[in-house]
């Protein structure tokens, strides 16, 4: 039965069809997925979905009545967004069940019963946290699955709607919430699964949806179709699946030095970059990864050890002394953390070069714009210009910007912490070809952090394996995936492993 469907859907905004009369319906008992790359109009069809804008054309249709028409309807679609939207100062059943009336509290709330009431739900989403525990104190994998459990405390909701919700998840707690989808299926209710990952669509997925420039340019069950055909059909091009993209330009001159360092979550690490090399950091979430490069960079404090680059001692603590000595971090949370969302793409380019662009007292808005062009032509940012907010460009085109931010500094080491994370696959691969380039052709060295395993060693000439803050081996590019597996959750083994320099 069709709980949920869209008829005709166009929906515009300056310049730009971001949805081009799309007809899609979603079923009860179904995992519908869809996919589609950064900008495919994904984004605006959830917010068509959920009452959130308006379409210029079309109509939705819940329980076969005009949504449009009647707004209330909207309450029987249960959103969970990508990114984490918790109150960290209120407990985890506050968050849990606001707002109180939509959860069925009359009156004054009794925090008693609000955490008597959030056990069994914190049980059954395997949320390993007490209710009275405060929402900035869990972790952010508890974090997403509270957001998804907050969902469903409605129950009358009808359709569950689920955007990258593995994003800041583990493995482990990733299986956890696909038991928990197949129940929600298992309950009559309608789910959509809104993923760049095909290995979950195809071992979640019932049904695929996909979009391409604003259309639905593909339909198909899961089991009559196969990765190489989603891909053609997301980027209307074939994407070579196999490619490798580590520098075959790796000089034999070391370029950052890294001795016993320790700090916050890690311990005693040793490595060294060369100049024009891909160094792959593989490990779990909490491994250290992150956190090392934070503290190189300046940001996080270092107890003991010592950096150099260039030969030269390197100063730490001071993330001003990094930028403008080469050191460049660019952060796993984009949008949180790499790009002023309110502010253009002009803006975000410019605030990084600002003294270069001085004229009199002031800046030069003519230098400015020259910039900002200058980096969307030569990184290829889909833009109708560079006065548009930044926060309006898909997540691969904040990517690309940040990265010709980055240059303007002229780096010398480039850290990419996450750099696909919410990328679809033909962006991807356009972030690894940057990537490689950069090593190749300006002598750069990168450091690649990275949860997926595949592209770390896709693009990677060396790989550092990290468990528990330690370093736990270091790895050629061929080096067999089970061997590195073993390293980042705690086997030991030697097989394909480096000496360490």
């Amino acid at each position: 039965m069709k709980v949920l469907e869209a008829h005709d859907i166009t929906k515009l905004f300056p310049g730009v069809v971001a949805l081009d009369s799309v007809d899609v319906a979603f079923e009860a008992g179904r995992i519908h997925c869809i996919i589609g790359e950064n900008g495919a109009g994904k984004s605006t069809l959830i917010k068509c979905l959920t009452g959130v804008y308006e379409p210029e054309k079309g109509e939705v249709l819940i329980d076969g009545q005009n949504a449009l028409k009647n707004k209330a309807l909207f309450d029987k679609v249960a959103y969970v967004p990508q990114e984490i939207d918790l109150f960290g100062y209120m407990s985890v059943a506050e968050n849990l069940f606001l707002p109180y009336e939509k959860s069925g509290f009359k009156g004054l709330v009794n925090q008693k019963v609000l955490e008597e009431r959030a056990v069994p739900l914190l049980e059954r989403f395997r949320i390993p946290v007490k209710p009275d525990e405060l929402v900035r104190d869990i972790s952010v994998s508890s974090q997403q699955l509270l957001q998804i459990a907050r969902a469903t405390v409605h129950e009358d909701y009808e359709v569950l709607m689920l955007d990258e919700p593995t994003t800041s998840l583990t493995t482990e707690d990733t299986q956890i919430l696909f038991e928990i989808i197949r129940e929600i299926q298992a309950d009559n209710k309608a789910v959509i699964f809104i993923s760049h990952k095909l290995e979950e669509i195809f071992q979640l997925g019932s049904e695929l949806t996909v979009f391409r420039n604003g259309k639905k340019v593909a339909y198909s069950e899961i089991k009559d179709i196969d990765i190489p055909w989603v891909i053609s059909q997301m980027t209307g091009r074939k994407v070579i699946q196999d490619q490798r993209y580590c520098s075959a330009k790796v000089s034999d001159d070391v370029l950052l030095e890294v001795e016993h360092l320790t700090g916050e979550r890690f311990t005693d690490i040793s490595f060294h970059l060369k100049k024009g090399e891909i160094l792959g950091f593989s490990g779990l979430v909490g491994a250290g990864r992150s956190e090392l490069m934070q503290a190189i960079f300046g940001y996080l404090p270092v107890y003991s050890g010592k950096v150099k680059l260039d030969g030269e001692e390197w100063k730490l603590g001071d993330t001003n002394y990094s930028v403008k000595h080469g050191f460049i971090y660019l952060p796993e949370e984009r949008k949180k953390q790499g790009i002023l969302p309110e502010l253009s793409i002009r803006e975000n380019i410019s605030i990084s070069v600002l003294e270069k662009l001085q004229s009199g007292i002031g800046i030069s808005r003519k230098k400015e714009s020259e910039l900002a062009q200058e980096v969307i032509d030569t990184y290829d940012v889909k833009t109708p210009d560079s006065d548009k907010a930044i926060q309006f460009l898909s997540g691969g085109n904040q990517q690309k910007v940040i990265i010709g931010r980055s240059m303007c500094c002229e780096p010398k080491v480039l850290v990419f912490d996450e750099p696909t994370k919410g990328i679809d696959v033909g962006t991807k691969a356009e972030i690894y070809r940057l990537m490689k380039e950069l090593a190749e052709e300006k002598n750069i060295g990168i450091i690649l952090i990275s949860s997926e395993m595949e592209e770390v060693k896709k693009c990677s000439n060396r790989i550092i394996a990290l468990y528990e803050g330690k370093k736990a081996g270091e790895y050629d590019a061929e080096a067999d995936k089970e061997a590195i597996l073993s390293a980042i959750i705690g086997v030991n083994t030697k097989e394909n492993q480096l000496k360490s320099e």
